[in-house]
């Protein structure tokens, strides 16, 4: 038989427009198969959901709800980081925890936990102004500062506002001092070729311009109004800490020590933690967390690169001060 002839055959067998059947199937099949794994997808979208507003849940109730506060305790108010108006050791929250924790009437004794390397000098006033306001309503209610890690410059300021300071041995503390940084970019346009063309209606509103050349008049004033805010400094660490100071040449010129070396000078009174103040001066053991903690949303976009690109643009314009 003839290859021709046995196709036929073949041919004849097969029920007519099979060719269309099998392709329906195929295509039905395809559709079974993407909405199959469109179910899967959403529901572990919905899953991944669920479980990142549970998350987000927990942490605002960890860190937004103060625990509960059963009979007498020492309050505890943290203060972490960088000292400034949109961080977590912002006056505005540092205060709220403060006011809080004195208001209430089980506060036995007040610590206040530090563990930051300082910030802005005006938030940092704000914070030992209103130490000094609610100590001075709430007398019979002791109140301590307890340097864990770092506390540098403007914490330090604020630590100065406390009845007594308690740091580890190796903690950081000190740095009296006043710093503002810029940067220069004349020689490196010059070399590129870029002519900085800029605009003012004043004499000196570009000073500290970065792409300028340095301006010594600018530079006089502004190293007058570093003085004058490190005098303040100065004021403040003497008024909280009188005569406890040691008389060193090098207290207030912007060096730091350990804890141990602190004490020597007169920086620190005694060596211990926020759970030895409380058990051992305050004579409480149970601590009850007062801290005022930033929204969760704004944790979040801060980490996406919202306090970052801030910080950049403030560190190249030069334009802020800081005890840090």
């Amino acid at each position: 038989m003839s290859d021709w002839s046995k196709e036929e055959m073949i041919n004849e067998k097969k029920p007519e427009g099979w060719e269309r059947k099998v392709l329906e199937d195929l295509a039905f099949a395809s559709i079974k198969e993407q909405r199959r794994s469109r179910r899967w997808g959403i529901f572990f979208k919905l899953l991944g959901f669920g479980y990142l507003f549970l998350l987000i849940g927990l942490m605002m109730s960890s860190n937004d709800v103060i625990k509960a506060k059963t009979g007498k305790h020492t309050a505890l108010i943290d203060v972490q980081g960088v000292i400034a108006s949109d961080a977590e050791a912002s006056a505005d929250y540092v205060v709220t925890g403060l006011r809080t924790a004195f208001e209430d009437k089980n506060t036995v004794g007040v610590i206040l936990r530090i563990n930051s390397p300082g910030g802005s000098p005006v938030q940092s006033g704000y914070i030992n102004d209103e130490i000094k306001r609610l100590k001075a309503k709430y007398p019979d209610i002791p109140f301590y500062a307890v340097i864990s890690d770092v506390g540098a410059s403007g914490a330090y300021y604020v630590a100065a506002a406390a009845d007594k300071i308690y740091a580890d041995k190796a903690s950081i503390v000190g740095s009296i001092g006043v710093r503002m940084d810029s940067f220069g970019f004349v020689d490196a346009m010059r070399t590129i070729g870029v002519e900085r063309r800029l605009l003012t209606a004043g004499e000196h509103k570009a000073l500290m311009d970065p792409f300028l050349p340095e301006d010594p008049i600018s530079k006089e004033h502004l190293q007058e109004m570093l003085d004058q805010i490190h005098q303040q400094f100065i004021d403040v660490v003497r008024a909280g800490r009188g005569d406890r100071l040691k008389d060193d040449p090098d207290l207030f010129t912007g060096l730091i020590w350990t804890g141990e070396e602190a004490m020597k000078l007169g920086l620190v009174d005694e060596l211990g933690s926020a759970s030895y103040v409380a058990r051992e001066i305050i004579k409480e053991d149970n601590l009850v967390d007062f801290t005022k903690k930033q929204d969760v949303w704004k944790r979040l976009s801060d980490r996406l690169g919202a306090g970052f690109a801030k910080a950049l643009l403030t560190g190249v314009r030069g334009d802020a001060f800081s005890l840090n």
